[in-house]
């Protein structure tokens, strides 16, 4: 059973990568996604809603990465502005990590073993052991460019009380998603000026 649920969410990833790309084609072709004006004003005609919506999706591409945690930050800060973008984006982003952390807390390295190859895991796994494995987690969730999910599920095998590690979340991911943001701003100026 547990390597059918494995295949499973492979494929199911494989699905909805896919289904993205798709619906990505249609949106474009559709004009929303190649005129800005008319994408923010598709995403926030729900209005109050929005945010929420926005947040949700958020809380799913941590707990479950099948979206590219990338792109939906770039659209929380492009749609909704710096300092509401920074907001949902870091609370979306906060949530999906908690509970992350506490499915792995309660069902271990099977539960990671079935989003990540053996490898992979294996070789941070291995940083458990160093005596500064904290340090090394508060730097990877403020790093913009971190295997952040990855390194909250091995964190989740630690004995580290949940508040602890939400405590440091609070504080960590804010000046990860500024710094995301920062990258792709700077870097998109740097190829316009390029090209």
């Amino acid at each position: 059973m547990y390597e059918f649920t494995k295949k499973a969410i492979q494929w199911l990833g494989w699905i909805v990568l896919i289904a993205s790309a798709i619906f990505a084609i249609w949106l474009f072709r559709d004009g929303t996604l190649s005129d800005f004006d008319r994408f923010k004003n598709w995403v926030i005609q729900y209005k109050i809603l929005s945010p929420f919506i926005f947040i949700l999706i958020q809380i799913i591409q941590v707990v479950f990465p099948i979206i590219p945690g990338g792109v939906t930050t770039i659209v929380g800060f492009a749609v909704f502005g710096f300092w509401p973008g920074l907001i949902y984006n870091s609370v979306g982003i906060i949530i999906g990590s908690i509970i992350l952390f506490a499915l792995v807390q309660k069902y271990g390295r099977r539960f990671i073993l079935l989003f990540v190859k053996e490898e992979t895991f294996r070789k941070y796994e291995a940083k458990l052991e160093s005596p500064g494995y904290q340090y090394f987690f508060i730097f990877c969730m403020v790093s913009p460019v971190s295997p952040a999910d990855l390194v909250v599920m091995v964190t989740g095998l630690t004995n580290m009380p949940i508040k602890k590690f939400s405590l440091i979340m609070l504080w960590t991911k804010p000046l990860s998603v500024i710094g995301y943001n920062l990258i792709w701003v700077l870097g998109g100026k740097w190829l316009l000026q390029i090209f």
